[in-house]
């Protein structure tokens, strides 16, 4: 046991977890951020807060954090290595876990060039598995990045994401594998569409023993239009929509196609319950959580168990 998070209980108990995804305001609204996590209240182990995702302003992920934690939830803390460094980042890891944050995703953070702030300086004074490690360094040895010793070290679930479909495809194990070596203690997987390569992902890293060093938890993103399913196809690097789910999607009416969208997303989930390796699904519902509930327990993962 590490940080004594949720999380972590469920996946060490052996449970099928599920975690979900929560974006913060574009400003101070903190009654929207308790509005959204309402929704996944007592439907998920834990919720990914969000770090200026697609490097657009958005209220500090830290500060978001607290209010779930406030309203009875666990989160995820996310942190990008686009804004902060290294000084920065050990500051913030700290002022978390003082405040109550037991997971931390590290992230490398879309470019700034994205957002719409485009004209600012990025940092990445650490990568992602850099940031890991550090992570890591200080929770483990009880020291910061320059060995000089803590005041008090975090207890922290340590997460990181991966995406089975980049290219080259050859390498995604591989790079799986060094944020293992990095000291990752859970990974979750960006969208999944593409089942049949999915397993064989799954099969390579099961063939390498890294299902037994990390829980991994398979990302899980409903197409709420064929619009969406064509977008994501055409233009969101590293992502992988195969024809049959953009044709299924536009061989139902309009007013249907969210309702599709969810049937897919129920179905990928019940599918991914009987894969080698998979320790849970990661629920991105962003901006459709009072959908989240829908998709979880139609794949009979109601009620969630509790671990003391």
């Amino acid at each position: 046991m590490k940080a004594g998070s949720n999380l972590e209980k469920v996946l060490e108990a052996g449970h099928f977890a599920v975690t979900g995804e929560l974006g913060p305001p574009r400003g101070n609204n903190v009654e929207e951020v308790k509005h959204k996590a309402s929704f996944l209240k007592g439907i998920v182990e834990s919720v990914n807060i969000t770090d200026n995702q697609t490097a657009v302003v958005r209220m500090s992920s830290v500060a978001a954090c607290k209010i779930l934690i406030d309203e009875g939830l666990e989160p995820n803390l996310q942190m990008v290595c686009r804004d902060r460094n290294r000084i920065a980042l050990q500051s913030d890891l700290l002022g978390a876990t003082a405040l109550g944050c037991k997971n931390v995703l590290c992230l490398s953070g879309d470019h700034q060039r994205f957002g719409d702030h485009p004209e600012g300086k990025n940092v990445f004074d650490l990568d992602s598995m850099q940031l890991i490690a550090m992570m890591k360094k200080m929770r483990d040895e009880k020291v910061f990045l320059n060995d000089k010793e803590l005041d008090g070290a975090p207890a922290i679930f340590i997460g990181a994401a991966a995406n089975p479909f980049a290219d080259p495809f050859s390498f995604r194990v591989t790079r799986l594998a060094k944020k293992i070596a990095a000291g990752v203690d859970f990974i979750q997987t960006q969208c999944i569409y593409n089942m049949a390569k999915f397993r064989e992902y799954m099969k390579q890293a099961v063939d390498r023993g890294l299902h037994e060093k990390v829980y991994l938890l398979a990302g899980i993103t409903p197409l709420k239009s064929v619009g969406m399913a064509k977008y994501m196809a055409k233009f969101v690097p590293g992502m992988d929509v195969p024809e049959e789910l953009i044709k299924r999607l536009s061989g139902v009416d309009k007013k249907q196609q969210a309702a599709e969208g969810i049937k897919i997303a129920i179905e990928q989930i019940q599918e991914m319950k009987e894969i080698e390796g998979v320790a849970g699904v990661h629920v991105m519902a962003i901006e459709w959580e009072h959908r989240a509930k829908e998709i979880i327990e139609g794949a009979g993962l109601l009620p969630r168990p509790v671990v003391d």
